[in-house]
């Protein structure tokens, strides 16, 4: 086993990064070994400067991607210091380039909805989606959360009063679990969908027993033979295309139409409604607050609610007082 892939191992079990960093953590350090005239082990803080530096700025990376490209290559360079396979580490001095955190752009809850109103509930198919997009939605799950669902991943309680309640146990990213409460809207969906009568013909099985949740009913690469089990379950692709498949029909702006655009609209929506944000952690799964914090910069309407109150404009006369009230007496 090379080096890098002895690495990629380390940081995959040792340190419990995802089979996602640990692929792209592969790319750029495949780039690496490649650009280099020597050994990995034999290069110098110089070159591996200029390959994050000058020549990815060539190719077009932009600073976000590049920040990933010093993360792997300094981390690479630190477990072969760790490892005594160098002794001295040329890459302990290369800075991560600044890169500006560009706001999420949030789906619109008139978005939400249109989506969540397009699927044909006649249909498995049109009940599974809505039960995606209810899921999405409601619950702020990230894509490759949602794609690992199975049954057993289903928790369901009594509440005091009799009424039931489901939860989920999503693992996301860095094989990281947290329990996330479904809203009524969303647990009637996902029950239709798993009472559905076409769903019964569909082997969903897996090997220790339990069920994929969320099925694909089509995937010409499996040979018909084979298509149960994991086979069946739906891909983050799928996913994608079928909220970019709704979103058009419906007119949509683009730029709403994917998976995460519904997770921002979760993270908004509970900074709107004054969410203490250990709360709004916990139930994004978050491990940095800060990240979370992100979502009251777009919890705009409550705070324009309070300007349309208190501001001094609406207190006194203005050129355009009357026009501005017409305004509002038609929303």
């Amino acid at each position: 086993m090379d080096l890098i892939e002895q690495y990629l191992e380390w940081k995959q079990f040792n340190q419990g990064r995802s089979i996602g960093t640990c692929v792209k953590y592969r790319c750029y350090l495949k780039r690496l070994s490649d650009s280099l005239p020597g050994e990995l082990v034999d290069a110098e803080k110089e070159q591996l400067e200029a390959f994050v530096g000058i020549d990815a700025h060539k190719e077009g990376l932009a600073p976000k991607s590049r920040r990933a490209m010093v993360a792997a290559i300094r981390g690479f360079y630190s477990w072969l210091l760790r490892e005594k396979k160098i002794s001295v580490n040329p890459a302990s001095i290369i800075e991560y380039p600044t890169a500006g955190n560009k706001l999420p752009i949030a789906a619109s809850l008139n978005t939400a909805e249109k989506l969540l109103m397009a699927p044909d509930l006649n249909t498995l198919k049109g009940v599974r989606d809505a039960a995606i997009l209810a899921v999405l939605i409601g619950g702020g799950l990230r894509i490759s959360g949602l794609c690992r669902l199975n049954e057993s991943h289903m928790l369901w309680f009594k509440e005091a009063d009799g009424s039931e309640r489901l939860v989920l146990k999503v693992t996301e990213k860095g094989n990281k679990e947290r329990l996330l409460p479904m809203t009524s809207e969303a647990r009637l969906l996902i029950r239709a969908y798993l009472g559905h009568p076409d769903l019964k013909y569909i082997d969903r099985t897996l090997n220790d027993s339990d069920k994929v949740l969320f099925v694909s009913f089509r995937n010409r690469t499996i040979p018909e033979y084979d298509y149960h089990g994991e086979r069946r379950r739906l891909s983050a692709r799928s996913i994608h295309d079928m909220i970019q498949l709704y979103g058009k029909q419906q007119g949509l702006p683009v730029n709403q139409l994917h998976p995460h655009a519904m997770r921002h609209l979760f993270g908004t929506e509970l900074a709107e409604s004054d969410m203490d944000l250990l709360k709004s952690q916990t139930l994004l799964g978050h491990s940095d607050p800060k990240t979370s914090a992100i979502y009251m910069k777009l919890a705009i309407r409550k705070l324009a609610k309070v300007v349309d109150i208190a501001s001094p404009l609406r207190k006194i006369k203005t050129p355009v007082s009357e026009l501005a009230q017409h305004i509002e007496n038609k929303k």
